[in-house]
């Protein structure tokens, strides 16, 4: 199953970060990304009203999904990280949710 077709999971505080071997095997499904300590990507939109309208699809999508992104808006530049706060790392859902985005942006 593709990871955009996974739905994010509940994670309990105190469970262990990926290694960075199960993290460079996801973030080959979502290559866009920069992957480090977390997830990184970013857009560049024609004019602000885009940038905030892609902002608010991904927002409902992380409502959706239970799993937030950090997101940074620059006029037209859009710029999201995920990480998985509770548990000082990234966790499969982090990935799950880079592919959702992935999808959402075509």
């Amino acid at each position: 199953m593709a990871l955009a077709d996974e739905h994010c999971q509940p994670i309990a505080k105190g469970t262990a970060p990926l290694t960075a071997e199960e993290a460079a095997g996801l973030g080959a499904q979502v290559p866009a990304w920069t992957l480090g300590m977390a997830l990184l990507r970013g857009w560049t939109f024609p004019d602000f009203p885009m940038a905030m309208a892609f902002v608010n699809r991904v927002a409902d999508l992380a409502i959706a999904e239970d799993h937030h992104p950090d997101i940074c808006i620059s006029y037209t530049k859009v710029t999201l990280t995920l990480a998985t706060h509770k548990i000082g790392g990234l966790s499969r859902n982090d990935f799950i949710l880079a592919a959702k985005i992935d999808r959402l942006a075509g």
